[in-house]
């Protein structure tokens, strides 16, 4: 009987940091293993993992490669880099961290791996939307996950009240996690909620969702390392529209009357386009060139479609 070959076969030789960096380079690019949901670059993730691991600080400087590992630091990083290769574990699950610029969450598989175009809009570009981002006091995060985006806003409006919004009861179990880890508990309100179905009127300056919006072909394809994350966090229906649409519809009615709604969407800008034409959907501009998040603004939704609007009430 021939016996699988080991992907971490010869790991036992690598004596430094450095040397696991060059081995592991190797394995992901052997392996194929998938990236996107710490770092795009190999050379990024397993060193992240590297540094984590042995409890050295993420902006330590090349000197700390050539370290002399002990028996046990050995061990706990091929114990660590089998998860990744060989289970094909997210490094976020295996850390239980992610870092949006330089906030931390702690992440689970309970929630998405947080991974934002946010991180460059929240606040400036969205500010030239706004009439006074000064006197922002009212914000929405929809489908909020960990409430990585929910702590950005809450840290960008600094006088303003952020609600986050899940289905996911497991998900609003990790929120809760980060938004006392943030010490936000008095201005974040967790609520459990298929978009607003569940959550009493308000009238927001600023709704900010990014939903699931994958198709779900798509997500069917996706590798493995991918699938370890809820699906319901990426699926978005058969064209990927499902929760964006009803967002939309139900936006009109609690948008403050100069408000705006901004939706990361992946690659639907074409279907965004041509299905919401009527809202003049204006989309940011991205460091990569993406230009995925889309801005709505609130004029263009009250004349889109009929909707009766309740008297605002504000928290």
């Amino acid at each position: 009987m021939t016996r699988s070959r080991d992907p971490l076969s010869g790991s036992g030789r690598c004596r430094t940091p450095g040397a696991w960096l060059r081995f592991a380079l190797g394995v992901y690019e052997r392996e194929g293993l998938a990236l996107g949901q710490i770092s795009t670059q190999a050379h990024d993730e397993a060193l992240y993992l590297i540094l984590h691991t042995l409890g050295l600080p993420l902006d330590s400087d090349s000197s700390v490669l050539e370290l002399e590992l002990g028996e046990a630091q050995r061990s706990d990083l091929a114990a660590v880099f089998r998860r990744r290769v060989v289970d094909r574990t997210p490094a976020g699950y295996i850390t239980r961290e992610a870092w949006l610029g330089d906030m931390r969450f702690y992440v689970d598989e309970r929630v998405l791996i947080p991974r934002s175009y946010f991180l460059e809009i929240v606040p400036h570009q969205l500010d030239a939307w706004l009439p006074d981002p000064r006197k922002v006091t009212c914000v929405v995060d929809v489908c909020t996950g960990s409430a990585c985006l929910a702590i950005l806003l809450a840290h960008a409006y600094p006088k303003a009240r952020v609600d986050a919004i899940d289905l996911s009861e497991g998900a609003l179990e990790v929120a809760k996690i980060n938004v006392k880890a943030h010490r936000l508990g008095r201005r974040i309100a967790l609520y459990r909620s298929d978009v607003f179905d569940s959550v009493a009127e308000a009238e927001y300056d600023l709704i900010l969702s990014n939903p699931p919006y994958e198709p779900s072909a798509h997500v069917d394809g996706l590798p493995q390392e991918f699938h370890r994350e809820p699906r319901m966090a990426l699926d978005g229906g058969a064209d990927g529209l499902d929760v964006i649409r009803k967002l939309l519809v139900q936006a009109r009615t609690r948008l403050a009357a100069r408000g705006v709604v901004v939706i990361e969407v992946g690659g639907l800008r074409p279907a965004m386009d041509r299905e919401f034409a009527a809202l003049a959907p204006r989309w940011l501009s991205t460091e990569d060139g993406s230009d995925c998040v889309c801005l709505i603004e609130a004029a263009a939704l009250r004349v889109w479609g009929p909707a009766k609007r309740p008297s605002p009430r504000r928290r």
